[in-house]
């Protein structure tokens, strides 16, 4: 995997956390991230990426992790990691911890529309799985409620000829479509994490998004992430978006040095340290 010293120069993204404005640091509300490969390294949570979640906590941001993941999959994390909510099938469903301990759930969609897109997409994941080699269901698939999810990085190996073929075939069925560093996820339903960071803005604070762009971050690692890091400012990729640079088309503004969990953990210690000088 290329270093971030090997991707392609720019006058104004992938540029390291230095060039990152410290006054614009000192004034962020919160942070939005993904999880896979942008929290996690292996599949788990770091140490350093848990305890940097904490930190941003403990200094009064706002956090949100919104992910391509499963709702069944998010659950045991909402009350075990100090965020604000986990956003999960890439802005569907928001899962908030509450103060008795317990998890609230709130959708974008009706009932009814849930399940009538429920069976369509069933109906789709059968299909690719009959007609694309190779094609399998992510092993997280019995906890979608409102996506189907085809494994191209987690258990399964699938080359980028195969990768599009899915993407086309979701697509030529009338699905969103995107690729995570693991995962192809496809749905029906207008949701997509910008879209999910917007709702999820108004559902808890009753503020919108697009009037404070510039006071929230977001990190994240593949072309899912893409139209985050085209909207915010503060976009930082962990270095493992290198894998990815050549099908973005639009990059981080920002790179860490360090990968995956490390990676955030240097993200979040260039916000605390421009906070700590103010």
């Amino acid at each position: 995997m290329p270093s971030p010293t090997s991707l392609p120069p720019s006058p104004t993204h992938l540029l390291p956390l230095d060039r990152w404005s410290a006054p614009v640091r000192r004034t962020l509300a919160g942070m939005f991230t993904d999880i896979d490969d942008t929290l996690t390294t292996e599949g788990a949570i770091t140490p350093d990426a848990l305890q940097a979640l904490g930190d941003l906590k403990a200094a009064g941001l706002s956090i949100v992790a919104i992910t391509g993941r499963p709702v069944g999959w998010s659950l045991p994390f909402v009350n075990t990691w100090p965020v604000d909510a986990i956003v999960a099938e890439n802005g569907a469903v928001a899962l908030l911890p509450t103060a008795e301990g317990k998890i609230e759930k709130r959708y974008m969609q009706d009932a009814p529309t849930r399940s009538a897109n429920f069976e369509r997409m069933q109906a789709v994941l059968a299909r690719i799985e009959r007609e694309i080699p190779g094609a399998r269901r992510a092993t997280d698939s019995p906890g979608r409620e409102t996506d189907i999810a085809i494994d191209h990085s987690e258990f399964v190996q699938l080359g980028e000829e195969t990768i599009a073929q899915v993407v086309a075939l979701m697509r030529g069925e009338g699905m969103h479509a995107t690729v995570s560093s693991i995962h192809i996820n496809g749905w029906y339903g207008d949701n997509d994490k910008l879209e999910g960071a917007r709702w999820i803005v108004r559902e808890l604070w009753g503020r919108t998004l697009d009037d404070e762009l510039d006071r929230w971050a977001y990190v994240g690692d593949s072309t899912n992430d893409q139209l985050m890091f085209r909207t915010f400012a503060s976009s930082i990729g962990v270095a493992n978006v290198a894998r990815f640079v050549p099908q973005l088309e639009h990059l981080p503004r920002y790179v860490t040095e360090g990968e995956r969990g490390a990676g955030f953990a240097e993200a979040v210690r260039a916000i605390l340290s421009a906070r700590a000088t103010r």
